[in-house]
């Protein structure tokens, strides 16, 4: 199985992060930002990671940034030798008006793009602009090139939402074994 135990404590944060990347989906979410804590569950959901997260701080914005480079760092921590995956994964999702598009490269270069289309300064109590350092820290520290994209919506919720589940189907389509892969997908023969 593919499991790792982080906790990350700086001056601002708090963070302890537990992932199963051969899980069944099951989540037990705990920060001060409800809207995250929704997203995070349907992230572990439809990854199908079982996924751990306490987390405590000053901002929130700090909170949200260190989970995703202590989820992004455990999930690449998981996967260490990267054999045999698929690597690459890309999914579209809808949220009732909304569509999101996440394609991602678990190829060791870091790099983001992140379009999420928000309007409104704020979703439940989740400040909308401290959303996108989330999918780009997770990127970096997860060492993947991943494109957000959200193509339309009305509801900034949805919108969101929509993202999330896209990324986690896309992390579950590339991190899912390759049964004709023998050792790393990648012609360097390193990622």
């Amino acid at each position: 199985m593919r499991l790792k135990e982080i906790l990350r404590v700086t001056k601002e944060t708090e963070v302890y992060v537990k992932i199963n990347l051969d899980g069944e989906g099951n989540s037990n979410i705990e920060t001060p930002i409800k809207f995250l804590n929704h997203m995070m569950n349907c992230f572990s959901t439809h990854s199908m990671f079982d996924i751990i997260i306490q987390a405590k701080g000053d901002l929130n914005h700090h909170i949200i940034e260190d989970i995703a480079l202590t989820l992004g760092q455990a999930i690449r921590d998981a996967n260490s030798d990267s054999m045999n995956i698929l690597r690459f994964g890309s999914a579209k999702v809808p949220m009732d008006e909304s569509l999101a598009n996440v394609t991602l490269d678990f190829s060791g270069r870091p790099f983001s793009v992140v379009n999420l289309k928000t309007e409104w300064y704020q979703i439940e109590d989740a400040v909308t602009e401290d959303l996108t350092p989330f999918f780009e820290s997770l990127a970096i520290s997860m060492k993947a090139s991943i494109h957000v994209n959200v193509e339309y919506g009305l509801n900034d919720h949805h919108k969101i939402e929509a993202a999330f589940k896209a990324l986690a189907l896309a992390l579950r389509h590339a991190l899912t074994f390759d049964p004709k892969r023998k050792g790393i997908p990648s012609s360097k023969g390193v990622i």
